[in-house]
């Protein structure tokens, strides 16, 4: 679709990854649109749209990583002004979706956040949510409006088989991640592994055994998110000394909590590849760790949503 037929396509970006909202905007053939994010002196958000969206199909691109609650913020107040312009459809790009793992009461009086998230951006004046490997599926649900669950494993899947590893176990870090780990398998033509997890889950020191033959293979263990660090290292820990050969880590979301980055340099891990939904600053980056961008995959989903296609294809792992 040519650039002139896109007029009415508006992409807008917030602050928490301008470098991959600046890429997607590029691969849809668009420039990004005009508005400003200021902070008072007493730490309010101001918004202002530079520009006319009245009739528009606007796409708002924010992940909602650290500092989340600020970054919830300037999304809800987007959108409010976004609603408020008369713009035709308000179309949230969420590339990590946080507080998804807050999805349902483990203990008494606990919140059910991701559902309230959900309830403030619909709220606030979402028409759509495009959000790429939401760490429970289920969050979809709490939306009333349309969501587009999209899939990582395509992007982590195609950067190794490039690498045309031999003799390669994917590997799950727990029963939980199973589904993931198999449809990863899949692309790779490879078995799985799994990494049973016995005691406190808090601790480094949690007793692990081994589903499944890695000795002597390639294991690359795969998760959704990597947040602390704690369970690929302990993970690749444990399959070292049960006679793996090398391990890989991969994920969609690297979140890096703390000091997630050294533990991931004094692990074992060879290599930890992740995508861009997420920014790794200066301070938390790696020689070891690999960033692919996941630009080309939200373009194509906002085109298709544009253009009123089928985006089912894409939500395939």
């Amino acid at each position: 679709m040519s650039i002139n037929k896109l007029e009415e396509l508006k992409i807008f970006s917030l602050s928490s990854n301008p470098a991959l909202a600046e890429k997607i905007a590029k691969h849809t053939g668009v420039s990004l649109g005009d508005c400003s994010v200021k902070t008072f002196s007493d730490g309010e958000v101001q918004i202002n749209i530079e520009e006319s969206v009245r009739g528009c199909d606007t796409y708002v691109i924010q992940s909602t990583c650290d500092p989340a609650d600020q970054h919830i913020m300037e999304l809800l107040i987007m959108l409010d002004a976004l609603k408020r312009a008369s713009a035709k459809t308000i179309n949230v790009v969420i590339p990590y979706y946080g507080y998804a793992r807050q999805d349902r009461k483990t203990n008494a009086r606990e919140p059910i956040t991701a559902k309230l998230i959900a309830d403030l951006i619909e709220k606030a004046g979402a028409s759509r949510l495009l959000a790429l490997d939401i760490h429970a599926t289920q969050t979809q649900g709490f939306f009333d409006v349309p969501v587009d669950p999209l899939a990582g494993i395509p992007i982590l899947a195609s950067y190794f088989l490039e690498k045309q590893l031999e003799n390669v176990v994917v590997v799950a870090p727990d029963h939980g991640s199973v589904k993931r780990a198999r449809q990863f398998a899949d692309r790779l033509d490879t078995p799985i592994a799994i990494l049973d997890r016995r005691g406190p889950k808090d601790v480094d020191t949690s007793e692990l055994k081994i589903v499944g033959d890695i000795d002597g293979k390639t294991a690359i263990l795969i998760d959704d998110i990597v947040d602390t660090g704690r369970r690929v290292t302990t993970g690749a820990k444990a399959l070292i000394d049960n006679g793996a050969k090398e391990v890989y880590a991969t994920a969609t979301h690297p979140v890096l909590s703390g000091i997630a980055t050294q533990k991931i340099n004094e692990s074992s891990i060879k290599e930890l590849v992740v995508t861009d939904t997420i920014p790794i600053p200066e301070e938390k980056w790696s020689d070891k760790i690999t960033q692919l961008s996941a630009a080309a995959l939200f373009s194509d989903a906002i085109l298709r949503v544009y253009r009123q296609e089928s985006v089912s294809p894409l939500f395939e792992a």
